[in-house]
């Protein structure tokens, strides 16, 4: 999910640059071993001032990364650094940090328009909704090339990086009032692309949600084939209207939306599906976010976007020491 919305942000401000005429390098994680904060894929963005955007760590290795994409952009070429984050007496190269990982990250400066192009054709297929396929040669003599799978690639030889970027899904809230504000930030912030409804204009001013893809002005009973109510959409309602919410559970219900959030204590939300005329099914949620003894709109705001990203990665949310294998397992 955060990986398309990093790279988006990324290749944006890469092209942002370009028509300053500023050169840029990319940096991204192509293989890690053992334990390692980011995942292949990460991205950091790196101008010609060392300036830099996104991560390829926990904030170890992005110092000699900047230095690395600075000499690339000197030098016009690529660079591979393999980076061992053990203990330093098996360091193969790194910084001796005692996470017992290695981490790969490919450097390659991207400042003519050749070396733009491919990026323009990602920035493309990141602005729509289908899955996309990115290839990197990051060995070899054609080091560097990059496209996306079904266009021309390079000729045989030299190592790819190959990488999967598929759409990440929707949050549709129901309801825009103030309580809503911190929920779309952090959503968005994870990676969540966030759609509101409301069926009170005022409330919907751009201003208010500046995050928000998509700021609509519809009630439960209005025609929403543009919402695409599928299995990519998760749904938080919160009009603090008790028609209004019943009314919108009821049509989402009806929907193929595997994850419905109703923000109120637990006998309201009996209330409303009651009203609704449905027995509560497993995708209700309510009420709504994990027990994080939230208090105030901001810790509830973190509270659902928690429970969001359990029920998305299909996790049983619970403390991470209590995991006997891989954080990322």
């Amino acid at each position: 999910m955060k990986h398309w919305q990093e790279t988006e942000q990324i290749v944006d401000r890469l092209f942002r640059l370009a028509a300053q005429g500023r050169p840029a390098a990319l940096a991204v994680v192509v293989r890690i071993e053992g334990s390692a904060y980011r995942r292949p894929g990460a991205r950091l963005l790196v101008e010609e001032d060392g300036t830099s955007r996104g991560s390829v760590s926990g904030g170890c290795l992005e110092e000699d990364v900047r230095l690395v994409a600075r000499e690339a952009l000197r030098t016009g070429g690529p660079s591979l650094r393999h980076y061992e984050t053990g203990a330093d007496d098996t360091k193969v190269w790194g910084l001796g940090l005692g996470c017992n990982g290695s981490v790969d990250v490919f450097v390659q400066p991207v400042t003519t328009d050749a070396q733009r192009d491919p990026w323009r054709r990602v920035q493309e297929r990141l602005g729509g909704d289908r899955a996309f396929t990115l290839n990197t040669v990051t060995a070899g003599p054609r080091a560097g090339h990059v496209w996306i799978s079904g266009e021309s690639g390079p000729e045989a030889g030299g190592t790819v990086f190959t990488e999967s970027f598929a759409p990440p899904p929707r949050l549709l809230i129901c309801g825009a009032g103030d309580d809503a504000l911190p929920l779309v930030a952090a959503a968005t912030a994870v990676g969540w692309r966030v759609v509101l409804a409301d069926h009170r204009a005022a409330y919907l001013a751009p201003e208010r949600f500046p995050a928000a893809r998509a700021l609509l002005r519809l009630r439960p009973d209005d025609d929403l084939a543009e919402m695409a109510l599928g299995p990519e959409t998760y749904a938080v309602v919160m009009t603090h209207s008790f028609r209004h919410d019943r009314d919108w559970a009821r049509r989402l219900l009806q929907s193929d939306v595997p994850y419905v959030g109703l923000l109120g204590p637990r006998a309201r939300t009996e209330t409303i599906l009651a009203g609704a005329g449905v027995a509560r099914p497993e995708r209700v949620y309510g009420p709504v976010g994990l027990d994080l003894g939230a208090d105030g709109p901001e810790q509830v705001a973190l509270s659902i976007v928690a429970e969001l990203m359990a029920v998305w990665s299909g996790r049983d949310a619970r403390h991470l020491r209590a995991k006997e294998v891989s954080v990322h397992a």
